[in-house]
């Protein structure tokens, strides 16, 4: 690919001759979705009836299957087979791999007789229908030697390490910088646990076509996927066709691949039949990865001016007791205010709980809700407005490493997103406006979210009919990827949206690293940009070099492509009678994208700045959102509607956090308290007052070669710090241990008197 200061010479997408980049395009695949024929990984039709599977949990979170009794399972009606540690087929040891350049290893169902967490699949029932194999299920006898699970998070921070690899960063001296402030805050905030709770369940269906495992899963990303059944299964990774093709919500839950997918295909091999095995969502609270909790430790050090002079966030979090996945809550706050005496890092506690991973925003999310709510409480006692101590402490450059940004509009956010929401109107002092009988305050907070692009490639086909095909091992968990492809398509090869095939989510497609971290539309799109360039060139010398072509003898770089026609000046044809003229099989082209090699020589970064403003009934203690902005900064947007949605998703998710959202464990069994929808809380429509997100004009051309950022997870970052501060300026409580829950600030207000 060009480097990047070739990204700025002009081409089909920066002109956007057909205005199609930036648009709020309804979805690729929308009428599939809304009339229900979309198949998700479960509803795809095999060649052959399926058998259905069910998994069984462990009812233990530490110890040992120390018997096994199936023999009742085994005769229950239509069941085909049962296997637990004892008879399950041979796989490979777990992270073994045949072929080293795989990109996930063997991971082994029902491995053995250790358990490790509470809901640890360790038995595995087949059966002619669904209802037998439930039932069936539930007669598999296990007994176990339990040891006292060691879950208590709060009471294991002693015990917390440095993760694998990780120092602590310090720059200048902390500890004198903090001494010496004239002003100072430290303070602790606490974040509890939270489930995915997608749409969609895990859910795989797999069957056999000779030796070729063909399976459809639900997972964010393909190849790993791929690879790491094909080294499970111990066959060869072409040997294995894998597909994603649409996704009901990931959010990083579905960034790895879970025993569904093991045991379907081993099950698939062994009864020589196609099987399905799906998640319950009980089962998806325990079986598939969470966010951890965390403990942040913020300390601020200012002049009496404002100005920060020692900067720390430490951050203490838990994994299982095999992992190391620690959730970088401090991580973000590096790049985000000026302060010449800085200190970072994290500790993590390994527990007897199921595995800790991403979710979305990871470290932002967690880490704004202490940071965010810090630097109000130290404007409060500056008597600054929180706005302007944020705009006083914005950095030239990158502090902590000295790179320039490549682009940073944190300010603009916040001041046009102040101006819009009416922060003017706001009273410093809480607890001062009446609405009836609600306390009415507002609260905001700064979002940052880091800006990535990944290695990813990408095929473009036109044929005799003029329709663009893209292809792309690329996945869409609901963000709109299809969408976006599609409009690259259309807009580098002018012409119409309804000339494009998009075809994603399939392992046997050119290679892109898949969806999550923010990164999916600028690294996809990136390489369709590639892929559509080098079509168009290939177009262009086709006609040119064809004596039956109008163009023919001309310079090809003078060819423009638009609305189905290629031309130079007054003498055109369309492509589909180019294409069916000299090229009647069609031509297809690759393209690819990577980072630049003087990427790194940026700070990239995505910006936003939230504001809300709540009611508080001081009698229940009930926070309702009344409004909520949030003002961003992302690169280019490729889909106004696609985006916004993302963002207001994102800003849904912070009010969930801040009012609703948390598991508690129970230290008896080492379960999660909440295994269901019915008692995990999520924000509802009903919570959700006046939302909307703007987005500001930004090309980051340092980013990549059309300037695209993320909106996925920005969104999510600092929305709940900004619901946080609403609360304390209309009661004047503070909570620092989230969720914020009528119970926790009726006694803040009992305690104020109020």
């Amino acid at each position: 690919m060009s480097s990047v200061h070739d990204w700025a010479a002009p081409n089909p997408v920066t002109t956007n001759r057909s205005g199609l980049i930036g648009k709020p395009v309804d979805r690729y695949e929308g009428p599939l979705k809304v009339t229900g024929t979309a198949p998700y990984a479960y509803e795809v039709q095999p060649p052959s009836p399926p058998a259905y599977g069910v998994m069984v949990g462990a009812t233990i979170a530490a110890g040992r299957i120390a018997d096994v009794d199936i023999a009742a399972a085994e005769a229950s009606p239509g069941v085909l087979a049962v296997w637990t540690h004892r008879n399950v087929p041979s796989q490979p040891p777990r992270g073994a791999k045949a072929h080293p350049r795989s990109t996930a290893g063997s991971s082994p169902a029902l491995e053995n007789d250790r358990v490790s967490y509470f809901g640890q699949p360790v038995a595995f029932v087949v059966a002619d229908t669904l209802e037998n194999a439930v039932a069936a299920s539930m007669l598999v006898n296990l007994t176990y030697e339990a040891d006292a699970p060691d879950v208590d998070f709060a009471a294991s921070l002693d015990a917390a390490g440095q993760p694998p690899g990780e120092q602590d960063v310090e720059i200048g001296n902390f500890e004198d910088g903090f001494a010496a402030s004239g002003v100072k805050l430290d303070e602790t905030w606490t974040t509890p646990i939270q489930n995915h709770c997608q749409m969609e369940p895990c859910a795989s269906i797999a069957w056999w076509e000779g030796d070729v495992c063909v399976a459809h899963t639900s997972i964010q990303m393909v190849k790993p996927a791929q690879h790491g059944l094909a080294e499970t299964l111990g066959i060869d990774r072409d040997a294995v066709h894998l597909m994603t093709r649409y996704i009901g919500g990931g959010f990083g839950g579905k960034g790895q691949t879970y025993d569904d997918l093991t045991l379907a295909a081993l099950a698939a091999r062994a009864l020589k039949q196609p099987v399905k095995v799906a998640f319950t969502r009980q089962q998806m609270m325990h079986g598939t990865i969470h966010r951890p909790a965390t403990v942040q430790r913020v300390r601020l050090g200012a002049d009496k001016d404002g100005r920060l002079n020692a900067f720390s966030l430490m951050t203490w979090t838990h994994c299982h007791r095999s992992g190391s996945f620690t959730e970088h809550a401090s991580n973000f706050a590096r790049a985000l205010y000026a302060a010449p005496n800085r200190l970072t890092g994290h500790r993590l506690v390994r527990l007897d709980l199921p595995h800790a991973g991403p979710m979305r925003a990871p470290g932002e999310a967690s880490g704004t809700l202490s940071l965010e709510c810090a630097m109000d409480e130290l404007a409060e006692q500056l008597g600054l407005d929180p706005v302007d101590l944020r705009i006083r402490n914005e950095p030239p450059v990158d502090p902590e490493n000295g790179r320039p940004f490549s682009q940073r509009q944190l300010v603009r956010c916040l001041r046009e997103g102040a101006q819009l929401f009416g922060w003017e109107r706001r009273t410093a002092k809480p607890g001062q406006v009446r609405d009836g009988r609600w306390l009415v305050g507002m609260g905001m907070a700064a979002a940052i979210r880091g800006n990535f692009l990944l290695p990813a490639k990408c095929s473009f086909s036109v044929d005799a009919e003029g329709v663009i095909t893209v292809r792309q091992g690329m996945t869409d968990i609901g963000t709109g990827t299809y969408t976006v492809l599609a409009q690259i398509a259309a807009e580098t090869l002018g012409v119409p949206l309804g000339k494009v095939v998009v075809e994603i989510g399939d392992s046997e497609l050119p290679p892109a690293p898949g969806s999550g971290g923010q990164f999916g539309a600028a690294t996809a799109g990136s390489a369709a940009l590639a892929a559509g360039m080098n079509l168009r060139k290939a177009l262009a010398e086709l006609a040119t070099g064809d004596p039956r072509s109008p163009l023919y003898g001309d310079d090809p770089e003078l060819v423009t492509f638009q609305d189905g026609v290629i031309a130079i000046e007054n003498k055109s044809e369309t492509l589909a009678a180019l294409v069916a003229r000299a090229a009647p099989e069609g031509l297809t082209v690759e393209g690819d994208s990577r980072p630049a090699a003087d990427m790194r020589e940026w700070s990239t970064q995505t910006y936003g700045g939230h504001f809300c403003e709540v009611g508080v009934d001081p009698v229940t203690g009930e926070v309702r959102v009344r409004r909520m902005l949030g003002v961003f900064a992302a690169g280019r947007i490729l889909n106004a509607k696609t985006a916004k949605s993302q963002l207001t998703g994102g800003m849904i998710w912070g009010i969930a956090s801040a009012l609703h959202e948390g598991n508690a464990v129970d230290p008896r069994h080492g379960s999660l308290l909440a295994q269901d929808l019915a008692q995990y809380l999520v924000t509802v429509q009903a919570d959700v007052g006046e939302l909307d997100a703007i987005m500001l004009d930004e090309v980051d051309d340092k980013a990549n070669p059309m300037g695209i950022k993320g909106v996925g997870e920005l969104g999510n970052s600092g929305a709940g710090a900004a619901v946080a501060n609403a609360i304390y300026n209309a009661c004047g409580v503070r909570v620092r241990d989230y969720p914020i829950t009528p119970d926790k600030l009726l006694a803040g207000l009992i305690a104020k008197g109020l």
